[in-house]
């Protein structure tokens, strides 16, 4: 897309670094004008009714209501569940960003929580804080049995890569999917059953009216005793004082958690304390704006060719 566009792009993150993003850009786009909102007010210098793109991580409230000629709005990430249960989405098409790098990179993290509590580096670590030599005979990929909840493109991504890795891999969704090594089960009838032979268990649903509290007690009770539990999607997909509660019980003997009800956790959240929790800060996939900006620069140019975009989100369905 070397041909000027009509219009500026906005950009509005208080978490990510907006000069690289504009950079990024400019360089898939050397004519785009993109102009960096203020963390906090999501102030802009310059012509508002210029702005015709905005691409965001959680304005303020009535951000787009500044920019009159609005013609698309772009989130800054795979999950959107912030963005469409806003009052304020203006009447324009809304994508999100679907980046072969951010599968890639969340696929190594889930990888990495995977093999943690596979391989018991937990155990190893609360023995090496006692001062204890404790062995437990490693077990093969093959026999430790993986459940991926979600199999959109980040948790189908994270299941091929088990499933490559080898583990015995199985894979939830709402709809029927089919993966190369991956037994898949869909609906919400032959959920009990996954969870029961999951020993493993990985959430990577969208956040939707559908799927917020789906772990609850009774579903967390569905997964075998000693289970490990990941969370890599958002924190109220899953009820998270059944799940500390499962936690402390042992029924759920480990957990990895990236993601909270409410984000930073805080500081009086017992999971902070709990020795068989790891706990890191929403960080399993980011946004990576070398990678990210042609296929903004493509949906731009789709706009202004009045050509459908790629990667648009239905507000109504939530993803």
């Amino acid at each position: 897309m070397n041909e000027q566009a009509s219009g500026a792009l906005v950009f509005y993150s208080a978490v990510d670094i907006g000069q690289d993003w504009k950079s990024a850009l400019q360089a898939a786009h050397p004519g785009l004008d993109v102009r960096i909102a203020r963390a906090g007010d999501g102030h802009v210098e310059g012509d508002p009714e210029e702005v015709r793109y905005a691409l965001v991580w959680k304005p303020p409230h009535g951000f787009f209501a500044r920019f009159p000629n609005l013609k698309l709005v772009i989130n800054l990430g795979a999950g959107v569940d912030a963005l469409v249960a806003r009052d304020d989405l203006p009447d324009v098409p809304v994508t999100r960003l679907s980046d072969p790098n951010m599968s890639q990179m969340m696929a190594s993290f889930v990888l990495f929580c995977v093999l943690r509590h596979a391989r018991d580096i937990p155990t190893f670590e609360r023995a090496q804080r006692e001062g204890r030599w404790h062995y437990v005979h490693p077990r093969t990929a093959a026999e430790i049995r993986v459940g991926v909840l979600g199999l959109g493109d980040l948790g189908a991504a994270a299941a091929l890569e088990l499933a490559r890795h080898g583990f015995d891999v199985r894979g939830w969704s709402r709809t029927p999917k089919a993966l190369e090594g991956v037994s898949c089960f869909h609906g919400l009838e032959a959920l009990p059953g996954f969870l029961a032979g999951s020993e493993i268990v990985v959430v990577m649903l969208p956040l939707t009216p559908e799927t917020r509290g789906l772990m609850n007690a009774e579903r967390l009770a569905h997964l075998p005793r000693g289970a490990k539990f990941i969370n890599v999607a958002r924190g109220p997909v899953v009820d998270e004082a059944a799940l500390i509660a499962a936690l402390r019980s042992g029924h759920i003997a480990e957990a990895t958690l990236d993601v909270f009800e409410v984000e930073p956790l805080p500081v009086g959240s017992p999971l902070w304390a709990m020795d068989n929790v790891l706990v890191t800060p929403h960080l399993a996939s980011i946004a990576i704006p070398r990678t990210a900006a042609p296929q903004i620069v493509e949906n731009i140019r789709r706009i202004e060719a009045g050509e459908p975009v790629l990667n648009q989100v239905d507000p109504r369905r939530g993803y």
